[in-house]
């Protein structure tokens, strides 16, 4: 899951180039991290948005499995994490590196197939990270191609999301006030659906635009129209709300990873353009939220271009729906 930040340095993002600079941004996604020469703490991070310019004024962490307890019992080594953004949210609390609130919500690691008795790990988590725990992100994704996956992680057991202590699981994390942020491959949105018709009373934050595919079986002209009935069907579903970003991955199939110089923002807009503009048509805007997946996405170029490409996108829309794909929904969705 690691990559390597982008190659474009501070010095050569100019603040100025941002796109409607004033307009308030609640990043949902993103992750901090320290693997060996691409470390990325909130120092970074606070850089990057700073040299943007564009106006974000909070983050929520999203687990990557970093600075997890090498000892202890093994369903407990994610609480590292936790303590780890406790120090990373200080740092953005205490407003000395700028004025964005890193890491203001926090969305942890807990194996849900633990079922009810995942509260344990739940109260540690939210202890660890000093109450900032919002949600738990459920890592199910599956294909009967591994290579789909370039991540460092491995695939989830196949139909995770159906198992029966998962779900009770799922249900115990709904029960605690927290929401499930999910992360699957779209083929999967399916069973993901059963999974929110069993809790309707769940908030569940479906990331990545549902997880597109575009390498290997899924490099067809059919894969569009596949990707958007499921997403279509799901969107049915009151108490989904959509993520729309993290479409950067060599497995999302638009080839970032392979060139020498990252995209131009035309190039971001032409690409994500007509899957972020399914999922608001679907969703609506108070169920969608922009989110940047950095440094993951930083292959795709700055941190600046990144939020330039979603206001492109979004350039159509009205204010009370830029308002809430920019800032509104993630702060309902998390507790901002």
């Amino acid at each position: 899951m690691h990559h390597a930040v982008a190659k474009e340095h501070v010095g050569e993002v100019d603040p100025k180039d941002a796109i409607e600079p004033d307009l308030p941004i609640v990043d949902p996604h993103h992750h901090l991290w320290h693997p060996f020469a691409d470390r990325y703490f909130a120092d970074a991070f606070q850089n990057d948005i700073l040299s943007s310019g564009h106006n974000v004024t909070d983050t929520v962490y999203v687990e990557c499995s970093v600075m997890n307890r090498v000892d202890g019992p093994a369903h407990l080594r994610s609480v590292g994490e936790a303590e780890f953004v406790s120090g990373m949210a200080a740092m953005g609390a205490s407003k000395v590196l700028g004025p964005t609130r890193i890491c203001a919500g926090f969305v942890g690691a807990a194996d849900l197939a633990m079922g009810a008795e995942v509260s344990e790990v739940l109260d540690a988590l939210q202890a660890a990270s000093g109450g900032r725990l919002r949600g738990v992100r459920g890592v199910a994704n599956w294909d009967a191609d591994p290579s789909v996956n370039s991540g460092s992680r491995p695939l989830a057991p196949k139909g995770l999301l159906l198992d029966k202590k998962f779900q009770e699981g799922a249900e115990t994390l709904t029960s605690r006030g927290y929401v499930y942020d999910a992360w699957q491959y779209f083929p999967q949105l399916g069973e993901l659906t059963e999974l929110s018709d069993r809790l309707p009373n769940a908030t569940i934050v479906v990331n990545h635009c549902g997880g597109l595919l575009g390498v290997g079986a899924y490099s067809n002209p059919e894969n569009f129209g596949r990707w958007k009935a499921l997403v279509a069907e799901i969107a049915k579903r009151e108490n989904v709300l959509m993520k729309l970003g993290g479409l950067s991955g060599r497995r999302n199939g638009f080839g970032y990873d392979a060139r020498s110089e990252p995209p131009t923002l035309d190039d971001l807009v032409s690409d994500w353009k007509p899957f972020i503009e399914t999922c608001i048509e679907f969703f609506g805007a108070n169920r969608c939220m922009f989110e940047s997946n950095f440094p993951v996405d930083a292959v795709a170029g700055s941190y600046q271009r990144i939020w330039n490409a979603f206001k492109t996108i979004a350039s159509a829309c009205s204010a009370d729906e830029k308002t809430a794909l920019f800032s509104g929904t993630a702060k309902r969705a998390y507790r901002i």
